[in-house]
Order: structure tokens, then sequence, then C-alpha cells
């Protein structure tokens, strides 16, 4: 939090930051109106886990903003992600190419209230497929 804390002294929101892996979190039921995931669901060992407990941590109606990079919109690119994934786990600390983020989402319990696929400008498409939106908890 060092480099964020001269912008988070000058902000009038409430941030709190929980951990790294977001599997557990230490806060009661239906506590707040939103939450960020920022390029996170690749590396955390339990995705289903984590968003659950976003999920249990906002109130009805609450939203969760997310972009994350994961399984590609594309056949021919999903068939590259999937032979790569073991390695890219291996070498970038467990990061997921192949993990279908809209569908962990709403698996999780929240409704798609927008998503965009697309790929990054100037990343590999491979490691490039990202998916943009914000889901609604219920």
């Amino acid at each position: 939090m060092g480099l964020a804390q001269k912008r988070l002294n000058e902000t009038p929101v409430e941030v709190r930051r929980a951990g790294l892996d977001g599997q557990r979190l230490p806060f009661a039921d239906d506590t707040y109106d939103c939450a960020l995931s920022t390029w996170t669901l690749c590396t955390i060992p339990d995705a289903d886990a984590a968003l659950r407990e976003i999920r249990r941590v906002l109130k009805p109606g609450g939203r969760l903003f997310f972009i994350e990079h994961g399984l590609a919109p594309d056949e021919k690119v999903r068939h590259w992600q999937h032979r790569m994934d073991p390695l890219q786990q291996r070498l970038f600390a467990g990061c997921h190419l192949t993990r279908p983020i809209a569908d962990l989402i709403t698996g999780a319990g929240f409704v798609l209230a927008d998503v965009d696929s697309f790929y990054e400008k100037g990343a590999p498409r491979m490691m490039g497929a990202d998916t943009l939106g914000t889901a609604v908890a219920p």
C-alpha cells in the first residue's frame, strides 16, 4: 500500500485491502457496496472461493468491477493457451491463461451487468485476452 498511500489519504472514499488471495475475507456478510478485481483471478489458487467471498461481503445490489485476463474468445488462441498454461503457471507464480472469467463470476452467484472481451493492444493474444465488466450481487 506504500505506493498508493498518498492517493488513499486524499480520497473521501474508504478503501480497505484484504490480503493477497481473497479466499477468506475478514469482513461481515453484506457489508460493502462495491469491490474491484484487477488482473488477480488468474493467480488466486481458488478463484471460485475468492469470488464467493466477494459475493458474501457485498450487499444485495452491490457491484463487482473487474478486468481480468483469461480464456480467449477465439478457438485458435485458446488452443495455444491450453498448451502453454502449465509453463505459464510455473514461470509466472501460478498465473493461469485458461480461466473463463465471465463463467467464474456467474458461477459465484453474480449477474453480469455488462461485459466486454478483447485483446490488449501490444500484448501477445495468448496472454492478453481480457474480460472487462461489472457484475451485480443479487
